[in-house]
């Protein structure tokens, strides 16, 4: 596959912010904690470089990149593999589904940008459900049954933190393109 020089640059520059992003949330003390008994879940706002990637340069090159970056960078800062790789497969999983419901809704009308985020909101839910089904029980050592009371809350966490990505990428996007129609290889209305 060959990438071009905008492509690569472009997702370095949002790699990098996502970097920056988990950094300085992190450091500052501005990660916002969801509720007290899941306490390991945070809102913040990495994963908007990140779907800004799936709309400007595709899945492949934008948004599998910016995954991989978000999870080494939350890996060297931590030092724990756990939770780097449960935030970059929720935020793959996000930009996964909005590609599909892009791909699958050829118009791009206002609805069928709504139902791709919804289409990106749920499968993150389903796969984070799935994800924690393995990871909680062996890592955390909450029973089963545990996790299966908490998985409403945690579907809530993710609908919620899928949203601000897909919003956040969407609305940066939008404003890029209205000052550089050309640089998208997605088409708008």
């Amino acid at each position: 596959m060959k990438i071009s020089t905008r492509t690569l640059t472009g997702t370095a520059v949002l790699g990098a912010l996502v970097v920056v992003f988990d950094y300085t949330m992190k450091f500052s003390g501005l990660k916002i904690q969801f509720i007290p008994p899941l306490q390991f879940l945070h809102f913040d706002f990495t994963g908007v470089p990140i779907v800004l990637s799936l709309f400007l340069f595709d899945l492949i090159p934008g948004g599998i990149t910016t995954s991989a970056v978000s999870f080494f960078a939350i890996l060297v800062r931590s030092g724990n593999p756990v939770g780097p790789l449960t935030k970059a497969l929720a935020e793959f999983s996000t930009i996964f589904g909005v590609a599909l419901g892009l791909k699958w809704f050829k118009n791009p009308t206002k609805l069928t940008k709504v139902m791709s985020g919804v289409l990106g909101v749920a499968l993150r839910c389903l796969i984070m459900f799935f994800v924690n089904l393995a990871i909680q029980p062996v890592y955390y050592g909450t029973p089963l049954m545990g996790v299966l009371l908490l998985s409403p809350l945690v579907a809530l966490f993710n609908a919620i933190q899928g949203s601000i990505s897909i919003l956040g990428g969407y609305l940066i996007y939008e404003a890029v393109m209205r000052r550089t129609p050309f640089y998208s290889k997605l088409s708008t209305s």
